[in-house]
């Protein structure tokens, strides 16, 4: 490996195939050498103009989509900030010396975004392979079964291209209804330990972007403190998120005026055996005595909330575990546990996407967050619930839902 710094500029024009960097608004930000000699175009006439003002649609082709298959593409990857590749395209090119002249052209194109430091899409990478040539060697004399199948190639691509735009908008229109639903059944703002809290989500690889865990927070009857419970549904997507929905208004309504957060559980779990699709579900329920300083818990099946003190001790809440809701056909009373804390000390809960891996014991993963906690116990809520997704969820996001929960006492 060499230590000479690496000159980019002369890698980027060395890049093989058709590459150009678009701003976030379509226009030209550089281009290589190949891209210039494919479209014979000079440098002056594409830096700084808009991308669909040098390459317009053919206006002599009724039928032409190019430019529009283009500009979605390219704003899906402004939209998610993924690579996007594109189905074979024609997209004619204006002749430059004949203006009134436009050339049949075919494109396999690729865009990919180029990141800022805030995790925003910076730059648009389009590169494309013209493969005009390919088609045109494929086709032979017209008339011939290659020119037959040359249209049956491109008129596949075409249909490919309207498929995926369809996919796309009906997995768009259930995304806004699961988040729309999620956000309706997510607790508001007027507990009264909201403005001491944290909560996050982050959904599984490929799901909706909703998730089947849950949190609440709610104030107990009688002045007697907060509760705060989290819970796991199997499964993601808009199904676990209508059950999560069932089961968190539930133990949510159950909690403000049971005894105990046991009793709570008792009542979800028997909820839970009418709910289809509740089936192995898990939750775990602290109530907070703020003036006497104690937490009463009870776990169905859930890992055990973190309990950190102000000198940096991690207590594992793990003396009351029982088995999941609806694990019984007949419920039996389930066991809580009760312990002591002090003024500044914090509260985790979370589900299990935050500490379980594939092929990994559990305990390193409840190692790590302990870890975590106690070495950021000091920020406020806030930083601390980012500090530790940061810190125990892979780079490129976990293989299943995760919620948090940060509460400083």
């Amino acid at each position: 490996m060499t230590d000479r710094p690496i000159d980019y500029k002369a890698v980027f024009q060395a890049l093989p195939g058709m590459v150009s960097l678009l701003t976030p608004e379509l226009v030209f930000a550089d281009v290589n050498e190949e891209f210039l000699r494919a479209t014979g175009r000079r440098r002056e006439e594409l830096i700084g103009r808009y991308l669909f003002d040098v390459f317009p649609d053919n206006p002599n082709d009724p039928a032409a989509t190019g430019m529009r298959n283009l500009a979605a593409s390219l704003r899906r990857v402004l939209d998610t900030g993924e690579r996007d590749a594109m189905a074979l395209q024609r997209y004619d090119v204006q002749d430059t010396e004949r203006p009134e002249e436009w050339q049949v052209r075919y494109w396999s194109p690729v865009n990919a975004p180029v990141l800022g430091p805030g995790g925003k899409v910076a730059l648009l990478v389009h590169r494309v392979e013209e493969v005009t040539e390919l088609m045109r060697a494929r086709g032979g004399p017209r008339g011939s079964r290659a020119r037959v199948l040359e249209a049956e190639l491109y008129t596949r691509a075409r249909e490919l291209q309207e498929l995926n735009d369809r996919l796309r908008r009906a997995h768009a229109r259930e995304r806004e209804v699961a988040l729309a639903l999620q956000e309706a059944m997510l607790p508001t703002s007027r507990q009264s330990l909201h403005h001491r809290a944290a909560v996050r989500y982050r959904p599984a690889i490929g799901a909706l972007n909703v998730c089947g865990d849950w949190y609440d927070l709610v104030d107990l009857v009688g002045g007697r403190g907060v509760g705060v419970s989290v819970g796991d549904v199997v499964g993601h997507g808009l199904g676990a998120a209508c059950v999560m929905g069932q089961l968190r208004s539930a133990l949510s309504a159950a909690s403000r005026v049971a005894e105990g957060p046991a009793q709570a559980l008792d009542v979800l779990g028997r909820y839970a055996h009418v709910v289809d699709g509740a089936e192995s579900a898990t939750a775990v329920s602290a109530f907070i005595d703020l003036h006497h300083g104690t937490i009463t818990y009870s776990s169905a099946g859930h890992p055990p909330p973190m309990l950190v003190h102000a000198d940096g001790r991690v207590e594992c809440l793990d003396k009351a575990t029982d088995p999941p809701l609806d694990a019984s056909p007949s419920p039996i009373p389930r066991p809580q546990a009760t312990t002591t804390f002090s003024e500044g000390a914090t509260l985790a809960l979370y589900t299990d996407g935050l500490v379980e891996r594939r092929r990994e014991d559990v305990d390193k993963g409840l190692a790590r967050l302990a870890d975590s906690l106690a070495r950021h116990r000091k920020d406020d809520p806030e930083k601390l619930a980012d500090a530790v997704l940061a810190e125990l969820l892979p780079p490129g996001g976990a293989t299943d839902d995760t919620a948090l929960v940060i509460v400083r006492l």
